[in-house]
């Protein structure tokens, strides 16, 4: 039996080929996998579980019908993901971080935004929207508000994406090794940067794995206790 994670799918209405893989995907590894974890942006906006669209309806059902325990982990485009929605797909909402002991090896787990403190006006705004404050006052307007914030938000990403070097987007060296000190595990496991990658941490002898976007290819990370693998297949 193995340990299964992804992260970075972006589910959204208009990459219904990346949804259908998605839903191959799962019903191929349901046999095999003893736990699912999703590190953040599952979707490309999450607006609040009072979202009824066709798209979350279909991924909800198809959820439900897993047997394996599932954990999943807000990132930056779907920070809105709560209680609701957790309950409705039987998944355990993780906090960023997580260290958890898995095949008895401590193992990290992030979304992997907070890693990249050399883009600073990004992690300011990341700082505004982890606020229980900003959320909740967000959640208190209507759904077609939130979309039409959101929707504003994701252009304003994309400028500064297109204005900011990519070595600046990328995680910071220091930050890494830092985190993984601090939580005593020499395996890091996460996403966001859509850069997928097993990278040495030599400060700590120890290895971080990036977790891939899917869009062309899905990219999957298993985790069995003779050790990890980081696959990708095609899409579409």
């Amino acid at each position: 039996m193995s340990y299964i994670f992804i992260s970075d799918l972006h589910l959204d209405e208009s990459r219904p080929h990346v949804t259908q893989a998605f839903l191959t995907f799962i019903e191929n590894i349901s046999h095999r996998a003893e736990r699912l974890y999703i590190l953040g942006d599952f979707f490309e906006v999450w607006p609040g579980d009072d979202n009824d669209s066709l798209l979350s309806q279909s991924i909800i059902s198809a959820l439900k019908s897993l047997s394996m325990p599932r954990f999943i982990m807000h990132g930056n485009r779907d920070f809105l993901i709560g209680e609701a929605f957790c309950k409705q797909t039987g998944f355990t909402l993780l906090p960023d971080p997580t260290r958890l002991l898995l095949f008895n090896e401590p193992v990290l787990l992030m979304h992997g935004d907070s890693l990249c403190t050399g883009d600073v006006e990004y992690i300011k705004i990341r700082d505004m929207l982890r606020n229980p404050k900003f959320q909740k006052e967000l959640l208190s307007k209507s759904l077609q508000d939130r979309a039409t914030i959101a929707a504003n938000a994701r252009n304003q990403s994309r400028e500064h994406t297109r204005q900011t070097k990519i070595d600046i987007m990328d995680v910071t060296q220091e930050e890494v090794v830092t985190s993984m000190k601090k939580n005593g595990s020499q395996l890091l496991i996460h996403g966001h940067t859509h850069r997928p990658n097993v990278h040495n941490v030599p400060q700590i002898n120890g290895q971080r794995v990036v977790l891939g976007d899917w869009d062309t290819h899905g990219w999957f990370l298993e985790l069995t206790k003779e050790g990890f693998s980081l696959e990708s297949f095609p899409i579409g």
